[in-house]
């Protein structure tokens, strides 16, 4: 290119036409319609997509996971009171630690 094509670009020549033109623009600004995701740069695609992955990690493995813990936790401890109001027999885990280990072990069984 030229000196003379390049320099068009950067500084255009002033005419009585164009000046006429750019007299009877609007004076307010106009919204474009270019959309917003052009505008956003590769650091907040990235973090989207980051926050996206989280959020199916979430409720694809550890919701269902500690959903199912917490039900089956609920469900034995429902099922003791049952059978303690029902028959007169006491539910007494002699081993908390394994009761709970095994508990974690059968929810993660079917994932």
């Amino acid at each position: 290119m030229s000196m003379t094509n390049s320099a068009s670009f950067i500084e255009p020549p002033n005419s009585s036409s164009d000046a006429d033109a750019m007299d009877s623009l609007p004076s307010s600004p106009t919204s474009s319609s270019v959309d917003d995701d052009e505008y956003v740069s590769d650091a907040e695609r990235e973090w989207r997509e980051s926050l996206q992955q989280l959020e199916l990690l979430l409720t694809m493995v550890l919701v269902p996971y500690v959903g199912k813990y917490f039900g089956r936790k609920c469900a034995y401890w429902g099922w003791a009171k049952f059978m303690e109001w029902k028959y007169p027999v006491e539910i007494v885990v002699s081993n908390p630690g394994l009761f709970k280990g095994a508990g974690a072990v059968e929810a993660a069984a079917s994932l």
